[in-house]
């Protein structure tokens, strides 16, 4: 179980620093829009190594072949 966590450092200058974990891909952009949005001008962006993460889907398929014999 991952836990998704918005962490935010607000500078005596006014600057807030943003740090997303716990979030794999790019869904991470969608989740801080509304807040980057309301917080003013994003002045730069960094990616971590969860940004270019993508979840992974396993499916298993299994084939059961029944022969019989005609004898």
């Amino acid at each position: 179980m991952n836990v998704e966590t918005l962490e935010f450092v607000i500078y005596p200058d006014g600057r807030v620093k943003e740090t997303v974990t716990g979030i794999v891909g790019s869904s991470c952009q969608e989740v801080t829009a509304a807040i980057e949005a309301q917080l003013g001008v994003v002045v730069s962006q960094e990616t971590t190594a969860d940004y270019y993460d993508q979840k992974v889907t396993q499916t298993n398929e299994v084939n059961n072949q029944n022969t019989f014999s005609s004898w």
